[in-house]
Order: C-alpha cells, then structure tokens, then sequence
C-alpha cells in the first residue's frame, strides 16, 4: 500500500525494521505533514497489514508517499541504485546533526526501538547525533527523527508550502 497525493520533498526519511506500531503511525504521520518520503525497510516488529495500517496511519496515509523494503540489503541496494546517501541518527555519532550539510536526495535514517540500526547501515551510512545530556540513552526514534528532518528541510529551504 503506497499513496501519493503528497509530492515528494527534498529529503525522505527511513524506519529501519520498526519494533512499535504507534512509532510507525507516528512515523507516517510526520512524513505526510512535512512531504516526505517515507521508506520502511522490514522486518517489523509486529504485522504491517492493512488493517494495522489504517489504524495507526489514520486519515494521514492517504496523504503520504511511502514504500516497504524487503529488508535491510534490498533498502541498501536501491537507496545506492537511486544515488541517494544515508544519514543514520546515531547515539554514537561524533558529528552533531545540526553542524551537518545535508543534501537534496538525502535519506535519513533511524534504526528500531529495541536494537538500533543494523550493522550493513551503519557501516555504509554516515552518522549524525542529536545531542542531549549525556546519562541518558537516546529520544525516541519518531522524535529523533522530526529533529533532524527539521534541521535538513531548513537548511534545504524545503518545507512543504503552505496551503493557506
């Protein structure tokens, strides 16, 4: 299931085998308001099925480009056959994401909830942080990942125009 009434801005964002459902939603949700793309690599940690995703997606699927990746390999192969670069938020980055230049075409991704990212994006991506107080372990993915879409539509002046 994959919806297209948004048009696609300057950056998409990429769920990296999502463990929470509401993370998901979330997910799509922000994708639709901001005009991105959303790019969610399996496996999941729970059914992603129709049902599930109009419960979550709500009436904000209709309103977002999204597709699903077979897996980590099959998301790494058509991100470098499309020419794009990965950007992994990252706990253990050095590179605050807010002294980061983030370019057109760019994919920023966030790993999942209970694991992070796998190891074949981490070693191909280049990894930015969020920084924050340091005894604490990280944001949540979905909050992570509105900050750094913030930072890269800014820089990019590629916020979705305003209908009003």
């Amino acid at each position: 299931m994959t919806a297209t009434s948004c048009s696609e801005g300057p950056v998409r964002l990429a769920l990296l085998e999502p463990d929470q459902p509401g993370n998901f939603g979330a997910a799509l949700r922000l994708a639709a308001c901001l005009g991105v793309r959303l790019e969610v690599v399996e496996p999941c940690g729970f059914p992603l099925d129709e049902r599930r995703i109009r419960r979550v997606g709500m009436d904000y699927v209709a309103h977002v480009d999204w597709r699903r990746h077979a897996g980590v390999d099959a998301f790494a192969r058509t991100m470098a056959s499309e020419g794009r670069r990965l950007i992994l938020l990252s706990a253990r980055a050095q590179t605050a994401y807010h002294r980061f230049a983030f370019g057109a075409g760019d994919v920023l991704a966030v790993g999942s909830e209970s694991r992070g990212a796998p190891s074949v994006i981490v070693e191909q991506a280049t990894t930015v942080r969020i920084p924050m107080h340091a005894s604490l372990r990280s944001l949540n993915v979905v909050t992570a990942a509105a900050m750094g879409l913030a930072e890269a539509l800014r820089q990019l002046d590629g916020w979705p125009a305003a209908t009003q």
